[in-house]
């Protein structure tokens, strides 16, 4: 049996404008380059101000509502429509120029390095071998199945099968070995092992086999290797025979060689290049904050498109193809002015968070000290500048800052609150400070266990849990004792 029944709901829904803003907000500064020529690309009515003819006039869609319907009607285009409302001529320079960063540097262009990647190397070394062509084949094969540190993961027998597939080769395990040894005699030293083990050896093999400390250190990698990882050197030197100053010289060999080789040929591929978003300079204890000039283009409404309107009004309006065109016409203009409206609202926002974000921690962008740091979090922020705590996330997890001390991503100036035993509330950076303090000044041999660091903290004044030192010690990426421990 149907039934009909009435409901009410309570929803909040974004408009396409405030999902534009969302997503341009969290766009960090080298890709909004990006963003803006796809942008430019898809509509006819935005131009870039930048390129265009600085003594034309300048024309910027005026304010409307909102909430207008994008697609429109016919009934918008009645006796009462304006053209004026979107011929009306704006100043150029105060869009943009307000926000921007005058230095020139913002606008240069970033180099990037041009040499031979890691595999092309490899297939270098290749081509000058006198191989048959089944030989070669079966090394192309083997190069192009290593991973990015060089290691070969896949099993010999699926390579056979690879070749045989997509290659028409016929091999078997023997041949496919054999090339394998060759390739692994390439450079960088390890290339094409199968696991650690064989990387280690590998690179040993290559050294002056007659050292003894080269001799010792093989027998370690293939006989004492775990034992080696986790650092129970004492087990090593029982089964050596040999004295703590030998097992030094020893695992110093060991820990000279590369266990990720494929990485020596890719690490310039894979450095990022930050482009701040924010500048903090000191002036004689004056902070001064800019943001950075590449956040602030230059975008304008199409001239063409007022010249559209112009005639438009000129014409008869009862004519049915000129409307749809006005329509077509209307839309782009609707969607040019939007877009131009988010990237000012995006710079609003980002120089109203991050100067909200220098005044809580100011004392910290004077001196750098970590010290210095307020215990802050993004409701902090939020209600300070009274916006949505996702906003602020947004900016906080996107977006860098240069300093006189370094660059660093706004994220990393939040932290949670501890108190100390006198009742005064610090930022856990102050505790994550000492730490690493601790950590960096203590015997190497006898390195401090997390309840030892956990009792140092307390006679400072700092009484927090073994566990939570245990976490900001991960957090810092800095091994248990018994890994830290050096002969």
């Amino acid at each position: 049996m149907l039934k009909q029944t009435l409901q009410q709901k309570l929803l909040q829904k974004l408009s396409p404008q405030q999902i534009q803003f969302i997503k341009l907000l969290q766009v960090p500064t080298a890709s909004l380059d990006t963003r803006i020529k796809e942008e430019l690309e898809e509509n006819p009515a935005l131009e870039d101000g930048s390129l265009a003819n600085m003594n034309d006039p300048i024309e910027e869609y005026p304010d409307k509502d909102p909430d207008e319907n994008f697609e429109g009607s016919d009934d918008s285009f009645d006796e009462e429509f304006s053209v004026e409302e979107y011929i009306q001529e704006d100043d150029f320079n105060d869009y943009g120029s307000n926000y921007s960063n005058d230095d020139e540097d913002d606008r240069k262009e970033i180099p990037i390095a041009i040499q031979d990647s890691f595999f092309e190397k490899l297939q270098n070394q290749l081509d000058l071998l006198a191989l048959s062509d089944k030989e070669y084949l079966v090394g192309n094969q083997i190069i192009g199945s290593l991973d990015d540190d060089g290691y070969l993961r896949r099993p010999v027998p699926s390579l056979i099968d690879d070749l045989a597939f997509s290659q028409n080769i016929v091999t078997d395990e023997k041949e496919v070995k054999e090339m394998l040894a060759i390739i692994q005699e390439f450079e960088p030293a390890g290339i094409g092992a199968r696991d650690l083990q064989e990387c280690l050896l590998i690179q040993l093999r290559k050294k002056d086999q007659h050292n003894l400390i080269v001799k010792k250190a093989m027998q370690v990698v293939e006989n004492y290797l775990d034992e080696f990882i986790k650092k129970h050197y004492d087990k090593i030197e029982k089964q050596l025979g040999v004295n703590s100053e030998e097992l030094k010289e020893i695992i110093n060999e060991i820990l000279k060689l590369n266990p990720k080789p494929g990485d020596s040929g890719a690490i310039a591929g894979k450095q990022l290049h930050v482009i701040p978003d924010f500048h903090i300079m000191n002036n004689d204890g004056v902070l001064h904050l800019t943001l950075n000039g590449r956040n602030a283009p230059e975008l304008r409404v199409s001239r063409s498109y007022q010249d559209m309107f112009e005639h438009y009004e000129k014409t008869e309006k009862s004519d049915k193809k000129m409307k749809e065109a006005v329509q077509f016409v209307k839309q782009k203009l609707d969607s040019a002015k939007w877009f131009i409206d988010a990237i000012k609202q995006r710079q609003q926002t980002l120089l109203k968070t991050m100067n909200a974000i220098m005044e809580y921690q100011y004392d910290y962008f004077l001196t750098g000290d970590d010290r210095m740091l307020r215990p802050m979090i993004l409701k902090d922020i939020a209600d300070k500048i009274e916006m949505d705590i996702s906003t602020v996330s947004r900016v906080a997890n996107s977006k860098y800052v240069q300093t006189e001390f370094g660059t660093f991503l706004l994220k990393s100036f939040f932290s949670e609150a501890i108190q100390t035993d006198s009742g005064e509330e610090v930022s856990n950076k102050e505790v994550k400070k000492i730490l690493e303090e601790c950590i960096a000044n203590e015997d190497k041999r006898k390195p401090l266990a997390d309840e030892k660091l956990t009792d140092i903290l307390k006679e400072k004044g700092y009484t927090i849990a073994r566990r939570t030192v245990a976490k900001y010690r991960e957090a810092m990426n800095i091994p248990v004792a018994r890994l830290r421990k050096e002969l």
